[in-house]
């Protein structure tokens, strides 16, 4: 079953969840990991996969593109198992070259980096989607500066590649505050993740807005509902961002989930 129809690729927003517990069993990361396997069954299978993750900022976007990179364990204090944690898909450096000159020719100044392996952000999501590592995937960082206009930009720029049977992922985490992931919910957290979330939802699912307004929306997110609360630092939003660049357009399904005890959402174009 795949709903894609359009031409142009298929572009995935994620919540990641909490470093490497999806893959450890963790009992709040049960509907995250079952969410994602779903997904996976009812896209068409990519021929690659490019993915924009929270984990990596650079002053300019950068692009990995060797040839087998290897995984890069950025979490810290999790059992000895998830440091050995297995994710041998190759890289894509035609695909990385390709999204090089895109992005050059549009104004904005990118860098290869061959060496750079796959962060857990890459590594956790597609190991449940894809457990057979064999879809050449690269990652491409954000940008440090974390200005949500110069992210969609990137999303429109990469749009421009020539290639359908590609997906991209943002990943990241629609509710990204570490001290409210550990401590009890209480009323007002609940209502302040709810209240962001709810506007998150309506921003990038509803139809009836212009995508002018979505934009802006987007642009200015810190206007949000209790945006801070939720994201005391954006560079877990802002692949968002970058999907949404890709697509321009109301997302065509949304998925909403409790991770560690907190609302979060996906959104599939």
């Amino acid at each position: 079953m795949n709903n894609h129809s359009s031409a142009g690729p298929t572009v995935l927003f994620l919540s990641h969840g909490g470093g490497p517990m999806p893959l450890l069993g963790d009992k709040d990361h049960q509907e995250m990991v079952g969410n994602l396997k779903m997904i996976a069954e009812t896209l068409l299978k990519p021929s690659a996969i490019l993915v924009i993750s929270a984990h990596w900022e650079e002053n300019t976007p950068t692009i990995t593109s060797g040839n087998t990179p290897s995984l890069i364990y950025d979490y810290y204090g999790f059992p000895e198992e998830s440091y050995r944690i297995q994710y041998p898909a190759p890289g894509a450096p035609q695909l990385a070259h390709a999204l090089y000159q895109q992005l050059n020719k549009d104004g904005i100044s990118a860098k290869l980096d061959e060496q750079r392996g796959f962060d857990h952000g890459l590594f956790i999501p597609l190991k449940i989607m894809y457990p057979d590592a064999a879809i050449p995937c690269i990652q491409l960082s954000l940008k440090n500066n974390l200005n949500p206009l110069e992210h969609i930009k990137l999303g429109e720029s990469i749009a421009k590649l020539a290639n359908d049977d590609l997906l991209i992922i943002g990943s990241g985490f629609s509710f990204h505050n570490m001290k409210a992931f550990y401590s009890a919910n209480t009323h007002e957290t609940k209502t302040k993740n709810e209240a962001f979330e709810a506007w998150l939802i309506d921003t990038c699912s509803n139809k009836s807005l212009s995508e002018k307004e979505r934009t802006g929306r987007l642009t200015n997110w810190e206007n949000a509902p209790h945006a801070r609360f939720c994201h005391p630092r954006e560079e877990h939003l802002l692949p968002l961002h970058v999907c949404y660049g890709a697509t321009k357009q109301a997302c065509s399904q949304y998925f909403e989930l409790t991770i560690l005890n907190k609302k979060a959402s996906v959104y599939l174009w």
